[in-house]
């Protein structure tokens, strides 16, 4: 693999500069978005636009819409579902909330012949994979994660104690805000979701006019949003403007793959949408499946407030900051002294801990030690900073 100078010419849109792209970066892996978020760029390791991660602790969805991107996904990448059935050792069963067939539940990934995991080893059965519950631990910034992007979280044969489980994992990562978007939203209310935790986001997909009445059945004291994909009709918002002042934020996007009897939006039809989110402030976000039919010049690519901001997860919080000895302040560690120690001439010096500057200027002065003076390296660095923020 190697490098090459690469030119971002539009959110969602990179071109190399003087030769054909090869980037490994962008062809083999999944696609990194670029949008704008406060001024500053931010790399979207998902192929969904409007989030930073995917998190799939559940797969698999019994609702059987024509357009499922999800299923057709899972099918790709299952393996022999019928031989991994087979080997019952590795799984286990569960009975399914509506009383349908059993669910399957996996605490280790399961192997295919070659050794390595499989995805989906019960092709669009709903899954829990218990050994995945900690993946936002593992992510060193805060991201919008998307809850249960192969599946539907919140459909109705999906047990409660599943989404314990899930809830719980989310409790112990706050840093992250949650994504959930289901198109069972009234299971948002009978299983009492948590209400007081303003990082969770509880949503419903709605593709046709008759679908509106949804909105109504998300939770009223949690931060909602609509994902309006695949748009399959004029949803003739006008209608029903009323329930745009219910939600935080609208997603719009249209239909992809190559089915056959695949529907292509109407301009028209999308314009209606986003001049009724106009009406009550609230922001909206397109698909890049929209590009074709409104054009890149008229997309708009907006993430409610609480969605712009990035913060560090704990475990990057002890690497980035420190706590000042003296006085207790909390600050970044580079705009803080570092107190070494070296007992032997040879010895390589062992870090004791922090010290702001104003406290460590009146240790010196209290014991008449001269103040060092900054290296040349924090001296660049801190003109750098003054000049930042100048601009």
């Amino acid at each position: 693999m190697f490098w090459m100078q690469v030119q971002i010419t539009s959110p969602g849109t990179v071109t190399s500069v003087g030769r054909k792209l090869i980037l490994k970066e962008l062809l083999g892996n999944p696609k990194r978005y670029w949008g704008l978020r406060k001024g500053r760029k931010i790399m979207n390791r998902s192929k969904i636009e409007w989030c930073d991660h995917t998190w799939n602790p559940v797969t698999g969805c019994r609702h059987g819409c024509p357009y499922c991107y999800a299923e057709k996904m899972s099918a790709r990448f299952a393996g022999n579902v019928r031989l991994n059935k087979m080997a019952k050792k590795d799984y286990s069963l569960v009975p399914a909330a509506d009383g349908g067939e059993d669910l399957y539940v996996l605490d280790a990934p399961m192997l295919n012949e070659t050794g390595h995991p499989l995805a989906y080893p019960f092709g669009f059965e709903p899954t829990l994979y218990r050994y995945r519950l900690d993946t936002p631990a593992k992510l060193k910034m805060g991201n919008n994660i998307f809850v249960g992007a192969m599946a539907d979280v919140f459909g109705a044969w999906v047990p409660d104690s599943w989404l314990d489980e899930i809830f719980a994992a989310c409790g112990k990562y706050p840093v992250h805000n949650y994504l959930f978007l289901t198109k069972n939203p009234d299971r948002y209310l009978q299983y009492h979701v948590p209400d007081s935790r303003e990082n969770l986001w509880f949503g419903t997909s709605i593709t046709k006019e008759e679908e509106m009445a949804r909105i109504l059945s998300l939770p009223k004291a949690c931060k909602t949003f609509i994902s309006i994909e695949p748009v399959l009709e004029d949803l003739h918002p006008e209608r029903q403007s009323a329930l745009f002042g219910l939600i935080d934020w609208v997603i719009i996007g249209a239909e992809t793959g190559n089915r056959k009897d695949v529907t292509v939006p109407r301009k028209e039809w999308v314009e209606s949408i986003i001049k009724e989110c106009r009406k009550y402030g609230r922001p909206v976000f397109l698909k890049d499946s929209l590009i074709p039919v409104i054009g890149e010049h008229n997309m708009i690519r907006e993430f409610p407030e609480q969605l712009q901001d990035s913060k560090p997860s704990l475990k990057m919080q002890k690497k980035l900051y420190g706590i000042c000895a003296e006085c207790g302040v909390r600050l970044k560690r580079s705009d803080l002294i570092t107190l070494l120690v070296k007992y032997r001439r040879t010895e390589y010096p062992k870090q004791l801990g922090f010290m702001c500057r104003e406290c460590f200027e009146k240790f010196c002065k209290s014991r008449s030690l001269d103040i060092p003076k900054p290296s040349k390296t924090t001296e660049k660095k801190e003109s750098c900073n003054d000049e930042k923020k100048k601009l």
